[in-house]
């Protein structure tokens, strides 16, 4: 049999529920579906909490064989054992889970863009909404029928099955409630955006850009306790960062806290400031007084040899819908600098590019975006250094 399981939270943590459909083996016929609210909790508690439910119902059934599929990219890797379980709060589930997995003579998971994943997530939204599991019509299904020899190991098949009575990709083209008050639907993909530590260049400050120094003693501590603000996240998905050794350096910190590797993306790479880099401010202003004018006025212009603000807008938007399509939903720290975390946030805004000029971001702040499925967009945080005090 199919289990899609799914899981969601309105504020992560924050009202929460789950959802699960047990499908045949074709994916032609659902056979039970699953959905609760769960109360305050985070979304990757709730989709630990789908996975379980599915792997009950399809037991209940009398599967021998179970293929899940999730959109949870963070619990498919755990389930599958390729990622640690580090959380205290998903041990208990994951083992749960696993437990439930072992009654079965196999249980393969594998990850599904999250569009494919519509009806487990639909009664994962009717579950926050509140909706009460509708009244099923009941199948009679012998024990032990299509299950190859009865239920899981050392279970009896049940005598019944849950039907509903919509065929399964009916669901599939259900759009999700609205996720708040602006409309926006769908589980956003989260970036928690952090800038690099501090280097000697920023010290003196001087423009940074694809040159390559390290982080100062005090950088490392700022990364260190950007870390440790982060190691809180409950199943963060993935830990990106720019090539530079800068950003690798605090990245690396928070990768290790969360017992994650480093996804290095050439596109969350610094502004090239050309013949100015390592320059001061006025010594540029200095050097080239026409094109540093220019420059400070119009994102169209580059830095003599370097790159324009414009440049690094089609290359952190283009990162930005490939990281989308890839953590849909999911929480994903960013470790880049300042143009690319201000084009990140300017996005997420809509506004236009005067706010590359307005918007000051300190050495190891943090700032979160949400980039929902169907465009919206909203920014919680912008700048926050608290950790560093």
């Amino acid at each position: 049999m199919l289990v899609e399981a799914d899981g969601g939270s309105r504020g992560n943590p924050g009202p929460a529920g789950y959802g699960a459909v047990v499908l045949d083996e074709g994916g032609d016929t659902v056979l039970a579906e699953r959905f609760e609210a769960i109360g305050v909790a985070t979304n990757n508690v709730a989709e630990y909490r789908g996975l379980i439910a599915g792997l009950r119902a399809a037991a209940e059934l009398g599967a021998t064989e179970v293929d899940v599929r999730m959109d949870s990219k963070l619990v498919v890797e755990q389930m599958s054992g390729r990622w640690q379980i580090k959380h205290p709060a998903m041990k208990p589930l994951a083992a749960e889970a696993k437990e439930l997995a072992g009654d079965f003579e196999s249980v393969t998971y594998g990850w599904i863009p999250r569009e494919r994943n519509k009806r487990a997530d639909k009664l994962a939204n009717d579950a926050m909404d509140g909706k009460a599991m509708p009244d099923p019509v009941i199948g009679e299904v012998p024990a032990g029928e299509g299950a190859a020899g009865g239920g899981a190991a050392g279970k009896p098949a049940a005598a019944k099955a849950v039907v509903t009575e919509r065929p399964a990709e009916s669901a599939a083209h259900v759009t999700a409630p609205p996720a708040s008050w602006s409309g926006a639907e769908g589980r956003p993909t989260r970036l928690h955006l952090v800038r690099h530590g501090q280097t000697e260049l920023s010290v003196a400050r001087r423009y940074s850009g694809r040159g390559n120094p390290p982080l100062t003693e005090v950088g490392l501590g700022q990364a260190r306790a950007a870390a440790a603000r982060l190691s809180t996240l409950d199943g963060v998905a993935a830990v990106v960062a720019s090539p530079l050794q800068r950003t690798r350096q605090t990245a690396g910190e928070i990768a290790a806290a969360l017992g994650l590797e480093v996804d290095v993306r050439e596109d969350l790479i610094e502004v090239d400031f050309g013949e100015w880099e390592a320059l001061t401010f006025t010594e540029a202003a200095e050097r080239d007084p026409e094109a540093h004018a220019r420059w400070l006025g119009d994102t169209s212009a580059a830095p003599p040899g370097g790159e324009s603000f414009d440049a690094v807008h089609r290359r952190v938007s283009r990162f930005l819908e490939e990281l989308a399509a890839e953590h849909a939903g999911s929480d994903v720290v960013v470790v880049s600098h300042v143009t690319p975390v201000k084009t990140l946030l300017r996005l997420a805004l809509g506004s236009g590019p005067e706010i590359l000029y307005r918007l000051h971001l300190d050495l190891a702040s943090l700032s979160i975006a949400e980039f929902y499925p169907d465009g919206h967009a909203s920014v919680r945080l912008v700048n926050d250094t608290s950790h560093l005090v």
